[in-house]
């Protein structure tokens, strides 16, 4: 009787699913989820790409912007810290010139030349790298800002810079003075703008010197030969070109044309490379002292700009 049906009950017994059923449904069911998670990680990928696309068409808008606010009004950061050590340049300068003791007047202009070198070279023993050395003013620009001993970094950051290796005015040698064109206060930014027979001053302690522009030029960002000695008194400037790049150098020459003394007295010089020196009419002292107070009331006025 153990293999009789149970009385009253029918056999339901099932018969058993195939012997692969199972595996398919568990291998539909994992492809199902294979699917799935990779809609997914493409989802992901589309929405990192289009994040990231994002961020790179944002950042090059700000970018140009930037690049448009330093090209019309200069990097507004590094300018106030110019500004800052402008403001005290400057103070510093007309400390120096209230205790300098130069050569006021001569009784014979043919005693010029010898007077300033000997009164640069006493000068020169005093500078130090990152300190004011004068002030510099060029009209067609704009330009009225303290110098700085030293094309140093730093001291560039400061304001338009003094190449120590070269010489000072009244020295007979190349006065080489460099200078940013798009941050720091850019005091060159527009260097290119500098015409031939424009006039640049230079105020230093034992004078004020005035130079006529020659000529304008390009050179390679490797040329040496502009920091040779020209054999004659020739002030120098440069930046670097074009801007926002260091490719080359933008120089600007100019020759001396006059200097007046402390004491008013105002020599003119025969020319470029001519030591012939004549006198002219002399100003007073006073009008010596106001030009270089306005001078230094300009550069301050000029750094808060």
């Amino acid at each position: 009787m153990a293999d009789s049906a149970i009385p009253g009950r029918e056999a339901t017994s099932e018969p058993p699913p195939p012997p692969n059923a199972t595996s398919a449904r568990a291998q539909g069911v994992g492809t199902e989820h294979a699917a799935r998670s990779g809609g997914n990680a493409k989802r992901r990928a589309k929405r990192i790409l289009r994040f990231f696309s994002t961020t790179l068409v944002v950042a090059g808008s700000l970018a140009l912007v930037w690049a448009v606010v330093v090209w019309v009004w200069e990097d507004p950061f590094t300018a106030l810290y110019t500004h800052f050590q402008q403001q005290r340049l400057a103070a510093d300068y007309r400390k120096t010139v209230s205790h300098a003791r130069p050569v006021r007047r001569l009784t014979r202009p043919e005693l010029l030349p010898a007077t300033l070198a000997r009164e640069a070279d006493a000068y020169a023993r005093t500078l130090r790298t990152g300190h004011a050395l004068g002030l510099i003013t060029i009209g067609r620009i704009g330009l009225k800002m303290v110098v700085v001993q030293g094309t140093d970094e730093s001291s560039l950051e400061k304001g338009p810079g003094h190449y120590v290796a070269s010489g000072l005015p009244g020295q007979g040698r190349m006065i080489y003075i460099a200078g940013h064109r798009t941050t720091f206060l850019a005091p060159f930014a527009n260097i290119n703008d500098i015409r031939v027979g424009d006039y640049v001053e230079l105020d230093v302690p034992y004078g004020l010197f005035t130079y006529r522009v020659v000529r304008h030029y390009v050179v390679p960002a490797t040329d040496l030969d502009v920091l040779k000695n020209a054999g004659h008194e020739v002030l120098r400037l440069q930046a670097c070109h074009p801007r926002f790049f260091a490719t080359h150098r933008y120089i600007v020459d100019a020759v001396p044309v006059s200097v007046t003394l402390p004491g008013g007295a105002r020599y003119r010089f025969g020319g470029e490379g001519s030591t012939h020196v004549r006198r002219q009419q002399a100003a007073s002292p006073s009008v010596r002292r106001q030009h270089t107070r306005r001078s230094l009331r300009a550069a301050s006025a000029h750094a808060g700009s």
